[in-house]
């Protein structure tokens, strides 16, 4: 079959890869209808972080179960399902506490050493836990519009993280919220503040006209293209001065956390869900003085999944608007590439 592999920085490319094949009797086989390219998996294409040449890449896909092992319950061949971007068994204490991805027997596809989504086929283990079956809806060749494809395979990761970064906010019916990050998570975090939570007031740090443009699609009522220091005082003007209470930093970095710090008003919260692999040394004097809540983690996209598939077939909620590039799985390059230097939001592989 048929793969993404990472090479160096800069450089992946599609070649044969062994067949994915059932390991244990709680595996599945999907068979990948689409995948896609996270902004998580830039960083090591753009060299910030190493990883071994060789390792496959993806960890966002859809597709329909091809078999299924001995042990499995809740899937059977033929299902169309969503795979969220880590596996769990959905069974153990994290998993009953809502945290997926901290579950005993997890792991996230397409880390070194295992199967990856940018393929024709994956291992799933821990398949009845982690596979979300998605109902007979449509006239499409596996019971599923195609229409339906985009926003399918948002849940698999950005509609939830961005959703998850908005509740750790503590937004709700309502609020003010400031969003810091205008890439797929972060408008998914508008969608969801406004869609899911009902907040009233949605603030988007963003200075790129075609995402501030999706962003205001989702519910955002202010767009802010200052940076820094400028972006603080902005969003100040804009609550009062006071500054807001539910902030959600969607990016990661030493720059963006300080603007989370620093436009949130005492006693806000602070949701973040941007993945800190620069490993900014966060000070806590001002949260501490200020009063701050700050919340975060990796999103556990299954707890998330049945409701947001609920959303997405009742057609009011349609995260799939983040999709912007569509290539064949042969041309992945292209799609890193234009997604590292901005000219693509989130682009979708179909294999």
């Amino acid at each position: 079959m048929r793969a993404a592999v990472y090479q160096s920085a800069g450089e992946v490319v599609v070649e044969d890869v062994p067949d994915a094949a059932l390991r244990e009797p709680t595996d599945a086989i999907v068979r990948v209808v689409r995948a896609c390219i996270c902004g998580s998996d830039l960083w090591a294409y753009r060299g910030i972080i190493d990883r071994p040449p060789g390792s496959r890449l993806g960890h966002e896909f859809i597709g329909v179960v091809e078999q299924v092992g001995d042990d499995i319950r809740t899937v059977r061949a033929g299902d169309f399902v969503v795979a969220p971007f880590q596996w769990s068994d959905n069974t153990c204490p994290a998993c009953r506490d809502g945290i997926q991805t901290r579950c005993e027997h997890g792991g996230t596809f397409g880390a070194p050493g295992t199967e990856g989504g940018q393929g024709e086929a994956v291992r799933v283990p821990e398949a009845d836990g982690t596979l979300v079956v998605v109902p007979v809806s449509g006239s499409g060749p596996h019971g599923v519009d195609p229409a339906l494809y985009p926003s399918l395979l948002a849940l698999s990761d950005v509609a939830a993280t961005g959703l998850h970064g908005a509740v750790l906010s503590g937004a709700s019916e309502g609020s003010t919220v400031a969003v810091i990050g205008d890439g797929a998570v972060g408008l998914c975090a508008v969608l969801g503040a406004t869609k899911v939570l009902g907040a009233e007031q949605v603030i988007l740090m963003s200075r790129h006209p075609d995402r501030a443009a999706i962003g205001k699609e989702f519910g955002a009522t202010d767009i802010v293209p200052e940076r820094g220091e400028e972006g603080i005082e902005r969003v100040r003007e804009l609550t009062g001065g006071l500054g807001v209470r539910h902030v959600v930093e969607a990016v990661g970095t030493p720059d963006a956390w300080d603007m989370a710090i620093g436009m949130t008003r005492a006693g806000g919260r602070i949701g973040a869900v941007g993945v800190p692999h620069t490993t900014p040394q966060l000070g806590i004097f001002t949260p501490f003085r200020q009063h701050l809540t700050l919340s975060f983690g990796v999103a556990p996209v299954r707890h998330y999944l049945p409701d947001l598939l609920g959303r997405v077939l009742a057609d009011g909620y349609d995260p799939g608007r983040v999709f912007d590039l569509s290539l064949p799985l042969e041309r992945v390059d292209e799609g890193y590439s234009a997604m590292s230097e901005r000219r693509s939001i989130k682009t979708m592989l179909e294999p």
